[in-house]
């Protein structure tokens, strides 16, 4: 008798956790407050995409991409490609995420570019919406 495997259909539901990165203490236990399930998924998605190429020591190839189109004008080849280096990260460097859309416009009075991400979690039925500013830092 074969088993009968379905894509994305699971019983297990897998727990993540992760470090706040704002180091907000806990009022009782004072230790720092840990992100949990969707709320470190939601953060590392903001991390990875932030991430530029050697930025992690013993990852050197992982980059976010995003860094790169930054500097040039707000053209909607410029756009284009934020939204393939997000979608590309976001499909390599983190399988906790199907990524569903992602909406680039560019911010000229802010000289940056506003990204908006819509994802899902796996095992987790609600989607997601991530929004960041992009700009130059240097």
């Amino acid at each position: 008798m074969a088993a009968i495997y379905t894509k994305g259909l699971s019983t297990h539901n897998r727990q993540w956790a992760d470090l706040d990165l704002d180091f907000v203490k806990h009022p009782i236990t004072k230790d720092i407050v840990r992100k949990t399930n969707v709320e470190a998924v939601k953060r590392a998605v903001r991390n990875l995409i932030l991430t530029n190429r050697y930025d992690k020591h013993f990852h050197p190839e992982i980059d976010g991409g995003v860094t790169r189109h930054l500097f040039g004008l707000s053209t909607a080849h410029t756009k284009h490609d934020i939204e393939i280096a997000v979608k590309t990260c976001l499909q390599n460097y983190e399988p906790r995420v199907i990524v569903d859309n992602v909406i680039v416009s560019g911010d000229l009075d802010n000289n940056g570019f506003n990204v908006s991400i819509h994802f899902t979690v796996i095992n987790t039925p609600e989607p997601i919406e991530i929004s960041l500013f992009l700009e130059r830092t240097r």
